[in-house]
């Protein structure tokens, strides 16, 4: 580190620690050198060093597990929110191979909330159907969706193993998604949601709720679970 130099010490540290992420010298998931061993490698006072840890946790280049010490983060992807997207389509515009896993799908009865959600009655059919949405093997999102049958009937766990899933709502039903709503908030991972993720239980992540319209006919709603760490979205205000 050059101490003459106007560049702030610990964004010099930024800097030297981002090309040794960028050039896999720190591989993703890996665990960094202790505050006090960056300390004593490069000859910095500990606040300098906290600094130029949180500007890289600011900008997703690292991670903090309480009491285990701090990580590399996986590369982070982001999603602009201007117009009605997917998954599928998102992650090839950017050279990502997408893969989606059916963990389970089964018929259930609404119980009165789901049935508010889903604009049907209380006891009516629905489909609830969990995947994990992957790109190049990398898991992203944990996705939990309710249809109501009525709208979709004979719906198949293999329709969804081998087609997005709005291309089967389109192909097999003539029903395509006009407009969606989504709700975001924050929240920690369960165990089961981390174990897919291949998180810690209780790490902080984003939960979107999706509500899905064909027209002023609701027939989606979704809770996807996110890892900030690997996924952000950006808003466009006009």
């Amino acid at each position: 580190m050059d101490k003459n130099n106007k560049v702030p010490l610990y964004l010099q540290l930024v800097d030297d620690l981002i090309k040794k992420i960028e050039n896999n010298t720190y591989k993703k998931d890996e665990k960094l050198p202790s505050e006090r061993e960056l300390c004593e490698m490069y000859g910095m006072s500990r606040i300098t060093v906290r600094n130029a840890l949180q500007e890289l946790d600011r900008d997703n280049y690292i991670y903090k597990l309480h009491g285990k010490g701090t990580f590399v983060s996986s590369k982070t992807y982001k999603q602009n929110l201007v117009n009605l997207y997917n998954f599928t389509d998102e992650m090839k515009k950017i050279g990502k191979t997408p893969q989606t896993n059916v963990l389970s799908f089964k018929t259930i009865k609404a119980d009165k909330r789901y049935a508010e959600r889903l604009q049907i009655e209380p006891g009516e059919e629905a489909y609830e159907i969990k995947r994990l949405r992957l790109a190049d093997d990398d898991p992203f999102i944990y996705e939990t969706s309710y249809l109501p049958k009525y709208k979709f009937p004979d719906l198949t766990k293999e329709d969804l193993e081998n087609s997005p899933m709005y291309k089967v709502f389109n192909e097999k039903y003539d029903v395509s998604v006009s407009k969606a709503t989504e709700q975001f908030r924050a929240t920690g991972l369960r165990k089961e949601e981390a174990n897919y993720l291949k998180l810690e239980s209780n790490q902080p992540a984003m939960m979107i709720k999706r509500f899905a319209y064909n027209e002023d006919e609701l027939i989606e709603y979704t809770v996807s679970i996110i890892s900030g760490q690997k996924y952000y979205y950006t808003v466009e205000l006009s």
